[in-house]
């Protein structure tokens, strides 16, 4: 009897086991089980925000908006229709027609998939009075971006369709929505972008609207994206723009006492409305598809060129930091320096012995040779003497990332001692090899952006602020990055005798910037002549030199610091010098007495030098 009751019980409690599994399985942990937010009889019509404002530091508006309309369509609901009038009204042929229905039907027959976005006004009203024709077809109202003063497209980013990668990894997007791409529509897109809403509406059996679901009970309001306050003056960077005309490279302006960027030019640039609305897919294949002009190309962020001679002034911070000269140390230029039997870096004449101001305004090539060769000599192994250099090189912020707030850029390069260890595996090498970093040419790269902050760097007198571009959030506080103090490894004392000599580069007769010394303007700055060379069929082959040039003003209480990059500009105070200067005429004055000079920058072009240029480089390729 015992027995037989124990087996009765046994069998019920394996029954309900069994029956709870099943249920368990079919019931709560179904990952075929529909969410009845997502069922085929509710539809979600969504509100889509306005996205944040941007406005430049003076709140001159950047970036506005527009209302337009997309098309929507919900495959299953679709009708027989006239093709011909409903591709006439959307401006579209019928191949585009099909593409696009089924790759609604494609990612559901059932829920709402854009057809045609960002409709505009003008398209709008002719397609709303037919629209009701069109079964499984509606508007859905959203805004579209517009840039009031065309600049500053490199900066601002645009808006496209988000991509399925990004759907896949954040279920906020959907089908066919924007999402910011490159500048600061991509960096702060999370607080542009705002919150959308969203409202479902019941459908019954035969597909009919009949009320709100829930009576909204799941329904959101949506919340506006907030505003951004670039530290980007528009008039400056429009100014920039003007100047760079016809000419390839950048131009990066930073006030020293923030690190705020006041300009971000880089040349040749693009309308940003060219990236806005049903014209954006095709100007996207132009731009992008332009690879010798590359106006999609962030020269100021993302181009890498020699520093040239605005490097020297590294070397000579590094001399006296270390020691191995002061200001009258004195070393002789016979058109160059000797470093070895057979050779000799060349250098344009000059009266000799040179002293560190002088060798710094007449831009002295032996003079910042021999230095740097006393600083890699001063180690018992020349690896320490290069890794030594090379540290004090990279607390200026080159060689690396900046951390700055936009999406693109390079790190560049300042060598060590490991990097030419790996290019001599003997690891037999002596200081001599590496002269060439002394001048900004050799191994060492930088970008633009890097300069420039470089040049703030020197101007505080040695710290600066990581380079941004937003200056305010609207609510919010800006991260604590952008107000930390960055030291350089160079102590206070060392900056004055070299600030002295840069200030010579306009103020002394030699001086190499001489001709574009501004009135009123205690500019201090430093030409740059950097050698170009490219690979050509297997061999290095020397082009025309870039002409570069940095410089801050006023040289005792600075309010902008700036490097500018000319490509195949022949030597620095032919193009890159005047637009320097003119830029702090242009920031610090409002306007500029040099009209003369302006409008010799305004008008003067280097196409001819890019086209002669490519015509060799198809010529050595065999292409014509």
């Amino acid at each position: 009897m015992q027995k037989g009751a124990l087996l009765y019980i046994s069998v019920i409690l394996v029954g309900v086991i069994f029956i709870g599994r099943l249920f368990y399985l079919q019931v709560l942990d179904n990952p075929y089980q529909t969410s009845p937010l997502n069922n085929a009889s509710i539809k979600r019509i969504y509100d889509y925000p306005e996205r944040g404002y941007i406005y430049d530091r003076n709140l001159e508006l950047l970036v506005a908006n527009e209302q337009a309309y997309d098309v929507m369509v919900i495959p299953k609901e679709v009708k027989p229709l006239d093709t011909i009038e409903f591709c006439s009204l959307l401006k579209i042929d019928k191949a585009t027609f099909l593409k696009q229905f089924n790759k609604a039907k494609k990612y559901s027959t059932w829920l709402p998939h854009v057809f045609i976005g960002q409709v505009s006004k003008e398209d709008y009203g002719p397609l709303q009075e037919k629209l009701h024709k069109y079964k499984g077809f509606y508007i859905q109202k959203r805004s579209i971006r517009k840039y009031p003063m065309k600049t500053a497209a490199n900066i601002v980013g645009y808006l496209s369709e988000v991509n399925e990668n990004k759907i896949k990894d954040n279920p906020y997007y959907q089908q066919g929505e924007l999402i910011g791409h490159m500048g600061v529509e991509r960096v702060y897109e999370n607080t542009l972008r705002g919150e959308k809403g969203v409202k479902r509406i019941q459908k019954d059996r035969f597909n009919r609207e009949i009320g709100s679901y829930k009576e909204g009970l799941y329904d959101s309001l949506s919340s506006p994206g907030k505003d951004l306050t670039l530290s980007l003056d528009a008039v400056l960077q429009q100014y920039g723009d003007q100047l760079m005309t016809n000419k390839r490279g950048g131009i990066v302006a930073i006030e020293p006492s923030s690190g705020e960027i006041l300009a971000l030019v880089s040349a040749p640039t693009y309308d940003p409305n060219k990236m806005v609305g049903r014209i954006r897919s095709k100007n996207s294949s132009i731009f992008f598809g332009d690879t010798i002009s590359k106006p999609m190309y962030d020269r100021g962020l993302q181009a890498q060129y020699p520093p040239g001679s605005p490097f020297k002034i590294i070397t000579g911070l590094i001399g006296l930091q270390e020691g191995v000269i002061d200001e009258n140390t004195m070393v002789t230029c016979n058109h160059g320096f000797r470093y070895g039997p057979r050779n000799k870096m060349g250098c344009h004449p000059h009266a000799s012995k040179v002293k560190l101001n002088f060798g710094i305004y007449t831009s002295c090539n032996a003079y910042f040779a021999s230095t740097y060769l006393k600083i890699l000599n001063k180690y018992d192994k020349v690896q320490d003497g290069m890794d030594a250099w090379s540290e004090h090189s990279k607390s200026f912020g080159l060689g690396n990332f900046l951390g700055y707030d936009l999406p693109s850029g390079q790190k560049g390069l300042i060598p060590d001692g490991d990097y030419y260890d790996r290019w001599y595996p003997s690891k037999r090498w002596a200081s001599t090899y590496t002269i060439s970093n002394a001048i900004g040419q050799g191994e060492v790269i930088t970008t633009p952006i890097q300069l420039a902050n470089m040049t703030a760097a020197i101007a505080n007198r040695g710290y600066y602020y990581t380079p941004h571009i937003v200056k305010n959030i609207e609510g919010q506080e800006l991260d604590k990055k952008f107000t930390t103090k960055h030291v350089t490894t160079i102590d206070k004392e060392h900056f004055e005798p070299i600030i002295e000599g840069l200030s010579d580069v306009f103020n002394h007769p030699d001086g190499t910037a001489y001709a574009s010394r501004v009135s009123d303007i205690e500019i201090c700055g430093k030409t740059g002549t950097a050698e170009n060379f490219a690979n050509i069929n297997g061999e290095r082959t020397q082009l025309t030199d870039h002409s570069i040039f940095i410089a801050f003003a006023p040289k005792d209480d600075p309010k902008i610091a700036i490097a500018v990059f000319v490509e195949n500009g022949y030597w620095g105070s032919r193009w890159a010098g005047p637009i320097a200067t003119l830029m702090i005429e242009k920031y610090l004055k409002g306007d500029t007495n040099r009209k003369y000079l302006e409008e010799r920058m305004f008008n003067g072009s280097l196409q001819e030098e890019y086209n002669s240029q490519l015509d060799s480089l198809y010529r050595a390729e065999g292409k014509k």
